[in-house]
């Protein structure tokens, strides 16, 4: 084999192993090898909004493969920040508290931890419909003042009604299967 040829394809036996330990990676838990997570969200994304307001969302839950039948064993947190047009901003984040996907969609609640926001210490939900470019997000606290939401169970939320700006991020979703015991 010439020279060029030795270097393609040590250069292609590099990019399938890559790829490979990478689909490995993906598919297993992080140690590699083991059950993928039972679920996850994750992502950044701004909201589309004509009026000037500038609001991202980001996520990094997740449910471990040992906790596939108890959304409520989730980790991680959720964070939101919204600049008005005026300049005036707010921004929280919250530990997660219950993760639920089903498909591309996921809901995830939190009691807020950091913030300045009447919401601090509050739990807050948020759902999202992962759908690649045109994601979708939905929260809580539509509507209703920060003392409703001490009533708010764990992973409830509005549904995703909001737009995502488009080339602002991505969200995804990692749908949860749960495992149902068979029928006898």
């Amino acid at each position: 084999m010439n020279r060029r040829t030795k270097i393609a394809a040590l250069g292609l036996a590099l990019l399938c192993t890559v790829g490979v330990a990478g689909s490995a990676g993906a598919l297993g838990d992080r140690a590699g090898g083991g059950p993928r997570e039972a679920a996850a969200l994750t992502g950044t994304a701004k909201l589309y909004r004509p009026a000037g307001d500038d609001i991202t969302f980001t996520f990094d839950a997740h449910l471990a493969a040992e906790d596939t039948m108890d959304p409520e064993a989730a980790t991680g947190t959720f964070s939101f920040r919204h600049v008005f047009p005026d300049g005036r901003s707010a921004r929280a984040t919250a530990r997660v508290d219950c993760l639920i996907t089903g498909g591309k969609v996921a809901v995830v609640t939190g009691v807020v931890t950091d913030s300045d926001t009447p919401f601090l210490g509050k739990r807050v939900g948020v759902s999202v419909h992962d759908l690649g470019r045109h994601d979708r997000l939905g929260y809580s606290w539509v509507g209703s003042e920060p003392e409703e939401t001490k009533k708010l169970p764990r992973c409830v939320s509005a549904a995703p009604f909001e737009k995502v700006r488009g080339g602002t991020g991505d969200f995804r979703v990692l749908p949860w299967q749960p495992e149902y015991p068979e029928a006898g």
